[in-house]
């Protein structure tokens, strides 16, 4: 089991643990249906975020799955959130995934700069081999800011996951490993 319950902050945005006292500011943003687009579920009564948000701290406490709000630095605002998860241990391998956020915040520096913190606490302090992410392949935006924060795409599984809409997606998978770190933190950072 792994740890992570600390409170990560850079220059643009702050990672907190996702909490019940969350439900308010997040409910100004989740139920927008462009949020939920390319996601497997989707979020639109008030019910179904307060379950969001009670599974997200069940499965913190269990230690499988560890949520973050994104709140932008500069004016105080919760942007979204993104979560680690699927770990093994074993392997050293964990994902950073099931972004998402509001409208106003996409294309800006927000998703990079969390990505970058959920990175750095990946390979610096849970000593990660791999972190893997995965998006729909039809998920243009989100393929380019993967490629943007120097994953290497991996291939596609076809008829992957079932969505909300009873779509089959195909899932593209990504990666960055250890020996690749240095390099592109420098490129986050630069």
């Amino acid at each position: 089991m792994i740890e992570c319950d600390r409170v990560l902050e850079n220059a643009v945005v702050r990672l907190a643990p996702i909490c019940e006292d969350d439900f308010v500011p997040l409910k100004e943003i989740a139920y927008d249906p462009e949020i939920w687009r390319w996601t497997v579920n989707r979020i639109e009564t008030d019910e179904g975020l307060r379950a969001y948000i009670a599974d997200a701290v069940a499965a913190r406490k269990k230690g499988t799955h560890f949520t973050y709000t994104i709140c932008d630095v500069r004016t105080g605002r919760i942007a979204g959130v993104s979560a680690l998860g699927n770990h093994s241990a074993k392997d050293r391998r964990i994902e950073i995934g099931w972004t998402w956020l509001a409208p106003d915040f996409w294309g800006g520096p927000t998703n990079r700069a969390a990505k970058s913190l959920l990175l750095t606490l990946g390979f610096e302090t849970l000593d990660q081999e791999r972190i893997e992410f995965k998006t729909d392949v039809l998920n243009v935006r989100a393929r380019a800011a993967l490629r943007n924060l120097g994953a290497t795409e991996e291939g596609v599984l076809r008829s992957h996951t079932l969505m909300h809409d009873s779509r089959r997606r195909n899932t593209v998978y990504y990666s960055i490993l250890r020996p690749e770190w240095t390099e592109i933190k420098a490129g986050l950072l630069g």
